[in-house]
């Protein structure tokens, strides 16, 4: 049959969790983690005060997720190992009961012909290392480099495709800018060396990767388009300066294996260079990653600043530009997000156009609802909404292709209704929703459209 939107052959179709948001950390043997300590601190910070222990359960029920994954159409899934858990207190002894669990998921979806993308860091530091001053510290990479390849000799007969970082400028932003993320420091200084330390240990990951294996290990960015308000030379140089914090920063040094030279420069100029080491430079440029996990969610519109920043005041990416609301922008109103598809097929011609048209994968998109049981109907969830973001977004995702961008496939935030850090269960993404109470999975409406998306590779307007 013939599709309005027909995707290539062997497209990957599927979801991505992580290890936090969906094990329970009270489930089996594991190590804490910043999450586990920061909730015991302030729970008053998490949305109903639900922490890291409730979550989706994913620890008892993989089995009854992989078998609904099946069935609506999955033939990938991206799903997170926790270092906690592997490697209770970040070094020494692998925890065997972990080893036994990773071992039966990934088995599992294997005999589902689901193909497991496993990641090594989604935001889950082990308490113990944050204690050791966490990625600000060179003794944290080398721990996370030896917990990689445990995880390797462990797991890489079976799994085929690595990821090293889930979004690794989000503990950046959240733990040392903006408060956000334990341990909610608010230093520009120390933020910097702490994503430049992280590029250390993800190169250093895929240097171990390359050496001893021959598929794939990439990353896993939240790219973010920064849009100026308009062609006005002052709001262009506000959106490249955005860009260069936010998305080039890891973009360029993971993809082309150097820093930009603009971002360097600028940093150099206000004093705020991280501390580097003799064989940096030449590790990131020899460990570049084979394939690329793109997530987006929104767009970043930007302007020339209104008010030079006060002197004094804490260096911040915001002294350089202000955040723009564009007027008659489409709005997900539950989250306060904008929606806007088109950023993903811009995202994707810039990969195409600048970054070697590096394999890549939107490896999360999804959308955000408040209290879905209001559209309940006949026992099931009506996510009309969801359906038709999906849907324009896989609409733009389906141009880049046409257009010749090297994009392999489409994943769902998430699969099931999942503990989002700070948030908990305030926003539900899931394609089956999660009664906290009972821990039931039912399937919505997204879930079925799905189904027939997969099993169709494409879709009729």
């Amino acid at each position: 049959m013939s599709l309005d939107y027909q995707f290539p052959k062997s497209f990957w179709w599927g979801s991505a969790a992580s290890a936090t948001q969906t094990e329970g950390s009270k489930n089996g043997t594991s190590g804490e983690t910043i999450w586990d300590e920061w909730f015991k601190e302030e729970p008053n910070r998490f949305f109903e005060g639900v922490g890291p222990d409730k979550t989706s359960d994913f620890y008892n029920r993989y089995k009854e997720d992989i078998k609904n994954m099946k069935d609506i159409g999955h033939n990938t899934f991206r799903m997170s190992i926790s270092w906690a858990r592997l490697i209770p207190g970040g070094k020494g002894k692998v925890n065997q009961e972990a080893v036994e669990f990773y071992n039966a998921v990934i088995d599992e979806l294997l005999a589902n012909d689901i193909e497991p993308f496993v990641n090594l860091f989604h935001f889950d530091m082990p308490l113990e290392m944050q204690e050791k001053g966490g990625w600000e510290n060179r003794e944290v990479i080398d721990a996370f480099v030896t917990y990689a390849e445990t995880a390797f000799e462990l797991f890489a007969d079976r799994v085929e495709t690595w990821f090293t970082f889930n979004e690794p400028i989000v503990p950046v932003e959240g733990g040392y800018l903006y408060d956000f993320h334990y341990p909610n420091v608010i230093d520009a200084k120390r933020a910097i060396q702490v994503a430049y330390n992280t590029i250390i240990a993800h190169a250093k990951v895929v240097e171990l990767y390359h050496k001893n294996y021959n598929n794939k290990i990439g990353i896993i960015l939240n790219l973010t388009p920064s849009y100026p308000r308009s062609n006005h030379p002052a709001d262009l140089k506000a959106s490249r300066i955005c860009d260069l914090f936010f998305n080039r920063s890891f973009l360029d040094p993971t993809v082309k294996g150097e820093f930009p030279k603009d971002l360097v420069t600028l940093l150099e100029e206000y004093g705020q260079l991280p501390e580097t080491r003799q064989g940096d430079a030449e590790l990131l440029k020899n460990n570049t990653v084979d394939l690329l996990g793109v997530n987006y969610y929104q767009p970043r519109r930007v302007k020339a600043k209104e008010h030079l920043p006060n002197p004094y005041s804490p260096f911040m990416p915001e002294w350089f530009f202000d955040n723009y609301e564009m007027a008659g922008r489409k709005m997900n109103q539950y989250r306060g997000w904008e929606i806007y598809e088109k950023g993903i097929y811009d995202i994707m011609i810039d990969l195409k156009e600048n970054y070697g048209n590096i394999e890549s994968f939107i490896s999360e998109n999804g959308m955000g609802v408040q209290n879905e049981e209001r559209f309940i109907k006949d026992g099931r969830i009506e996510d009309d909404y969801r359906i038709e973001f999906i849907k324009e977004h896989l609409k733009w995702l389906h141009r880049a292709i046409e257009e010749g961008c090297n994009v392999k496939g489409y994943h769902l935030w998430t699969f099931v209704d999942n503990w989002s850090w700070m948030n908990a269960y305030k926003n539900r993404y899931g394609f089956f929703s999660l009664d906290l109470k009972t821990q039931e999975r039912t399937a919505k409406k997204s879930a079925l459209w799905y189904a027939e998306v997969s099993k169709n590779n494409g879709f009729n307007d």
